[in-house]
């Protein structure tokens, strides 16, 4: 159903803004078929260099970025073939589901009868074919997503980019999306970068995940290694919640301890010991 993966190279990649430095020189390279997550806080430069390697931004000085052995710096995003899906969704409200998955096809000349295959095909994919004809504006927020999905998929893209697309969503449905989402990227072996700042979407959806802190590239690990060997204190504070018993002398947790390596237990055999000070009653959502 898609165009073999590519690999997405980004060499000596950077972007400022007047005095403003939004990404420092990056070498980066996303495997073909592998899903990158850009993890970090707002403004750690992980929508920029989304933005430059779809072609919405352009790197300063010689940064450059391939597609396989394609040199695609200069192309414009609409050369590059790339697949984008936006928190906002960017539908367009006078067209219903199945005009706005074609719409991309038709601009780019695709026949009507190949047109209506594809979005056939997009919308059982994305499990809308009984929506086709619904306008956008009785849809709900999921719904509206995964036809911004269809879309991006339906042009059949070498490389498929996500900026954020489940924040506006609540909690309950964006954990609902999120296994959606990977089911589908690891079916169709796309490849795909994916922004969040949301640890526990970058943990369920990244073959690997680059961590992102004030314009610079901290961490490039497995979802596990970057949780359980974090390469600095910012790291290891941004990925999950953690108890630091001993720190350095530049701050950084000499032994630290995840939550779940806590026990509440009456044995002195333990070398480490503490009070529950304080209890929160927390109840884990169900994604159904």
């Amino acid at each position: 159903m898609m165009n073999d993966a590519v690999t997405v190279t980004l060499r000596d990649c950077s972007r400022r803004f007047n005095e403003h430095v939004a990404l420092h020189p990056l070498d980066l390279t996303i495997q073909a078929g592998e899903t990158l997550v850009l993890l970090g806080p707002s403004g750690c430069g992980k929508t920029t260099t989304l933005r430059i390697i779809s072609g919405l931004e352009k790197s300063d000085d010689q940064g450059q970025v391939w597609f396989d052995d394609r040199n695609v710096t200069d192309l414009p995003i609409e050369r590059r073939n790339v697949g984008m899906v936006f928190q906002n969704y960017a539908l367009f409200p006078n067209l219903n589901v199945a005009q706005n998955v074609a719409y991309g096809l038709k601009v780019q000349g695709i026949p009507r009868i190949e047109r209506e295959a594809r979005v056939t095909e997009m919308l059982a994919l994305v499990d809308l074919t009984h929506l086709a004809h619904r306008s956008i504006d009785k849809l709900s927020g999921g719904q509206k997503q995964r036809v911004a999905l269809a879309r991006a998929l339906a042009a059949r893209p070498k490389v498929l980019l996500f900026d954020e697309p489940l924040a506006a969503l609540d909690a309950r449905l964006r954990e609902r999306l999120r296994l959606e989402i990977g089911t589908l990227l690891k079916k169709l072996a796309i490849t795909a970068v994916y922004v969040t700042h949301d640890q526990q979407e970058a943990m369920a959806l990244g073959d690997r995940i680059a961590v992102m802190e004030q314009g610079k590239l901290v961490q490039l690990d497995t979802p596990q290694a970057i949780y359980q060997r974090p390469a600095s204190r910012f790291v290891a504070d941004f990925v999950g919640a953690i108890n630091c018993i001993d720190v350095d002398r530049h701050g950084f947790p000499r032994r630290f301890c995840r939550p779940e390596d806590v026990l509440l237990a009456e044995d002195r055999r333990y070398n480490q010991h503490g009070f529950v000070i304080g209890s929160t009653f927390w109840a884990r959502p169900n994604a159904y």
